[in-house]
């Protein structure tokens, strides 16, 4: 065979495996109930949950491994329950599952969802602690209006807060699987597709890439249909309004 015709094939084979993204998964559970179960590794494929791996929880311990041609955000199932979102990049994923925790470290991308995820939520706990707080300050003699006026001052703080950084981790992950989907993740907690002022900040300085993104031109184009069924409804109110005057 013609060395001329190997060797630009050789050179090519560096590029050819890099395209290869190789998972490994070693997880570990004290969740009495999952041991002897299946867990599944599953991806959202238009509208549809698609089985990418599996494994059987064993005394507590259990391990994936694979191949895929890109990093995926997949979904960790135990029959048709959703236990944590997983991404499937080069490198080990070390899961964690107990009754307090859900936890995927190892890799750069897993890391920084759930850095993400338990920093959200430690700023949610703070803003549902006002209510409590709220009760301890009536409790203590405090004015009711002044009470209402400080909470009501510290809750729009952490409200604002949360949005900033949800809003900056979406914006510095704008060009990997963790920007989309944390997106969605944000939208789903709607009622119905629409467009808030949050929402509009995160699009406003997103690229091409981002809003090209299947799920979120799907969203974009579901909530614009929203905002003109709503705006619809609203003239139809008016004029309604304005025939009974």
């Amino acid at each position: 065979m013609n060395a001329n015709k190997i060797l630009p094939f050789l050179f090519l084979l560096p590029f050819l495996a890099s395209c290869t993204h190789a998972y490994k998964i070693e997880g570990t559970s004290s969740v009495n109930t999952l041991d002897g179960k299946t867990l599944y590794l599953k991806s959202l494929r238009d509208g549809e949950w698609v089985k990418l791996d599996s494994t059987e929880v064993v005394h507590g311990t259990f391990a994936m491994k694979g191949k895929l041609d890109s990093v995926q955000m997949a979904t960790l199932f135990m029959g048709e329950e959703n236990i944590m979102p997983i991404i499937l990049e080069n490198g080990k994923t070390v899961v964690t599952i107990s009754n307090t925790e859900l936890k995927a470290v190892g890799t750069p991308l897993n890391t920084a969802l759930y850095d993400f995820i338990h920093k959200k939520s430690e700023m949610e706990a703070n803003l549902a602690d006002l209510e409590q707080k709220e009760t301890r300050m009536v409790l203590e003699g405090g004015d009711l209006t002044d009470i209402h006026r400080q909470l009501s001052l510290e809750g729009d703080s952490l409200v604002t807060a949360m949005n900033q950084y949800v809003k900056t981790f979406i914006s510095e992950n704008y060009e990997n699987v963790l920007g989309p989907n944390v997106f969605i993740m944000l939208c789903s907690s709607l009622p119905y597709p629409i467009m808030t002022p949050q929402i509009d900040e995160i699009l406003k300085d997103a690229p091409y890439t981002f809003k090209s993104n299947k799920m979120v031109r799907e969203f974009i184009s579901k909530a614009k249909e929203n905002l003109k069924l709503i705006e619809e409804h609203q003239r139809m109110e008016e004029n309604t309004f304005s025939t009974a005057k």
